[in-house]
């Protein structure tokens, strides 16, 4: 098991007779139990080895890889095993190091309110110092932590702090892009020809940055090392195994499950929304089929999970407002509205992320005082925002090329480019293992995927009733 968050060593008790070694390997499909049952990892090289790269200290401050991203907790950190650790450790443990496990980068060792966004809402802190040209001006209308914007000492560049959730390292091979706000996606994902490579350079670039700022590395990874690294993340596949009234989500025909995500067919663009799939197939809306065989099951709960497989694919969505779809994207024309589904956004087959690079705001970082429309308005109400700094954003324009004033607590990929029209917008995740990693969107906004499923349904129209929210939330729990 991973638990520990620590330098990824084997550790060892001894008696005057006897000694006991922790396991070093976690076997392929090991189940660790979550919110509604059991997820599992599936890899590649048959067991998840412990005492590869992955687990080790290749930092200074006793981070590994595995720090972050933890096989019990879908590949990626949570909340609550956070708290645990943090209690059990007196908050010594290396995930909670300040250079961004805390809020702020001073924070005292085990001091709970310097550390409550990783420990309530399992972020860490993404400083990002904006690049020269940048279109817009940032000042902090909120600043809780005293560090929103600093200066880059280097470059006397505006440094901007937000804080997100640690993406799961796990069934990377469908990527489109690599981090929330396309950070790391140097080489492009986009062409079958080259993404293998690509991904392997993305990965590797990600993998480097990492060890040097997460883990305040001074000493650049062996080529062997790197590759270990590159080769089990590549070759790791999580989902839920079993629901707890469902039972095994590879069942009575059902396809659930890590091991049928691992033969997923994938290629860049692979049932595109938007026309880009370069084999020239036409969008099947149809994404998830996982539970198709559950339809009109006798057991209540697969009825259930197959009720919501369809309200996913087929519920329609009015999206609008939306900057990347509605704004900010010449491909589609920038219409008012777009008549969609949950699937138009999460297009790509059994796994649930857009297949080409697609980076968009749904309005998670929008301040709900300032906003309007129902929608928006409505949908902010049904989340639970963390305590993060409040920035203004101005010198941008709208379509009437009028100025506007942008209020947010995340700028997104705005802050890696500069630019007026990437505010706020950031990547469409996988959807595999939710019920593993709570909470949901990338500043843990959503403490349950209830607040996912009611977010939804009042941002874009939904209109669904109790039982429908319901059922989708036991099919999203199912992934």
């Amino acid at each position: 098991m991973l638990a520990g968050c620590s330098s990824g060593a084997p550790s060892s008790s001894s008696t005057t007779t006897t000694t006991t070694t922790a396991p070093t390997t976690i076997p392929n499909l090991q189940p660790f139990a979550d919110a509604t049952g059991n997820v599992s990892t599936y890899t590649t090289a048959g067991v998840i080895d412990e005492t590869t790269p992955f687990f080790q200290s290749l930092g200074t401050n006793g981070r590994t890889c595995a720090t972050c991203h933890q096989a019990a907790q879908g590949m990626t950190m949570t909340p609550a095993a956070n708290a645990t650790l943090f209690n059990s450790t007196n908050g010594t443990d290396p995930l909670f190091a300040a250079v961004d496990g805390a809020n702020y980068p001073t924070a005292p060792t085990g001091d709970l309110a310097s550390h409550s966004l990783i420990l309530n809402n399992g972020l860490i802190r993404v400083a990002e110092t904006l690049p020269a040209g940048t279109q817009f001006t940032i000042t902090a209308l909120s600043d809780p932590y005293n560090c929103a914007i600093t200066t880059d000492p280097t470059t006397g560049r505006p440094t901007i702090s937000v804080y997100r959730r640690v993406l799961p390292s796990t069934s990377l091979i469908f990527l489109s892009d690599v981090m929330w706000d396309t950070r790391e996606t140097i080489s492009p994902l986009t062409t079958a020809s080259t993404f293998a490579s690509n991904l392997s350079a993305d990965l590797n670039h990600q993998l480097l940055d990492a060890i040097s700022t997460h883990a305040q590395g001074t000493v650049v990874p062996t080529a062997t090392e790197q590759s270990a690294i590159l080769a089990l993340e590549q070759g790791l596949f999580t989902a839920q195994a079993s629901d707890s009234a469902a039972g095994s989500l590879s069942s009575g025909g059902a396809t659930g499950g890590a091991t049928a995500l691992a033969g997923v067919n994938y290629y860049p663009g692979i049932n595109d929304a938007f026309g880009g799939d370069p084999q020239g197939k036409p969008f099947n809306q149809n994404v998830f089929t996982l539970f198709t065989a559950w339809n009109n099951s006798a057991n209540a709960a697969q009825a259930s999970i197959a009720r919501g497989q369809g309200i996913f694919n087929n519920a329609p969505l009015q999206i609008n407002n939306v900057s990347g779809l509605n704004s900010n994207n010449t491909a589609l024309g920038n219409p008012a509205t777009i008549q969609a589904t949950c699937s138009t956004c999460h297009d790509t087959p059994s796994v649930g992320n857009h297949s080409m690079p697609l980076v968009m705001d749904t309005g998670q970082a929008d301040i709900a005082s300032n906003v309007t429309g129902p929608g928006l308005t409505n949908g902010l109400a049904q989340l639970s925002q963390p305590n993060l700094p409040v920035f203004q954003i101005t010198g941008c324009k709208n379509a009437a090329n009028q100025p506007i004033t942008i209020v947010t607590s995340d700028p997104g990929k705005a802050l890696l480019t500069g630019l007026c029209s990437d505010v706020n917008r950031v990547k469409v995740p996988i959807l595999r293992s939710l019920a593993a990693r709570a909470p949901y969107f990338h500043n843990g906004s959503a403490s349950s995927l209830t607040q996912v499923v009611n977010f939804y349904n009042a941002r874009f129209g939904m209109g669904l009733n109790p039982q429908q929210k319901t059922d989708l939330i036991n099919f999203l729990s199912a992934l």
